[in-house]
């Protein structure tokens, strides 16, 4: 009797649903792929090309840009819904739930994971400038959004949802179900997440992903999406008062 306690306690919400066989599965790869693929497929691409051609192209675009993005984000927030929907759930079941003691959590989660960063810039530092003899490239903050906008600040508040939500806790929670490992859950999305940082060039991405370790290693123990989103939104809301 204990041991069926355990294990229904362990279950998440969506593990707990009853599988289909193969073609269930095969639909929710499809669906988690396609749900990538329209959230942060663009992302990615447009991190390539302004860590080639550098950030001044895309301040062309004025505040077309910010609205562009809110446009994005919140269409991947509609899908994933959707996509939650089709199988009777909701955000909350990814662990979007709210506490006090989420808030205090969230903090917490925010102050060692600037550390970890911390730590792993400077490892990522020294091993570059030891390796190559010379200085990182890539862009600041500063040349990625240049001067901000009003329009900027919705986006900057509506962003950890987007990407906790989507790259963090919808995505591990879908390939541990697919795989069966967390491992395999927590490194693809360091690995999605980071790749569309990539405007601030190999070092700066790769020392985002020590910060993007923690969150995931969070999700993975606890299944709070909350905290995370508090955390990222620490860091997005501070980001934002520094370049404003």
């Amino acid at each position: 009797m204990s041991e069926q306690l355990t294990t229904t306690q362990e279950a998440s919400p969506l593990e707990a649903l009853p599988e289909h066989g193969p073609n269930e599965k095969r639909r929710r790869g499809f669906e988690l792929f396609l749900v990538l693929l329209i959230s942060v497929g663009s992302g990615f691409l447009s991190s390539l090309y302004l860590m080639k051609n550098g950030a001044g192209s895309i301040h062309n675009y004025g505040n077309y840009r910010w609205t562009i993005a809110i446009f994005q984000e919140l269409t991947g927030l509609l899908l994933l819904g959707y996509v939650l929907s089709r199988r009777r759930l909701r955000f909350r079941d990814l662990g979007l739930r709210w506490s006090f003691a989420d808030l205090g959590a969230g903090l917490v989660v925010a102050v060692g994971s600037y550390l970890v960063r911390a730590v792993g810039h400077f490892l990522v530092h020294w091993f570059h400038s030891a390796l190559f003899l010379s200085a990182p490239s890539g862009s600041t903050p500063r040349e990625v959004f240049g001067h901000l906008s009003i329009m900027a600040v919705p986006l900057f508040l509506l962003n950890p949802f987007f990407e906790e939500l989507i790259v963090r806790a919808y995505l591990m929670t879908e390939v541990k179900d697919l795989t069966g490992s967390w491992t395999l859950s927590a490194a693809a999305s360091i690995v999605i997440q980071s790749s569309y940082h990539l405007y601030y060039g190999w070092e700066g991405a790769i020392s985002l992903s020590f910060q993007f370790l923690i969150f995931a290693i969070y999700y993975a123990r606890t299944r709070r999406a909350t905290p995370v989103i508090v955390a990222h939104g620490i860091f997005d809301i501070l980001g934002l008062v520094t370049l404003w």
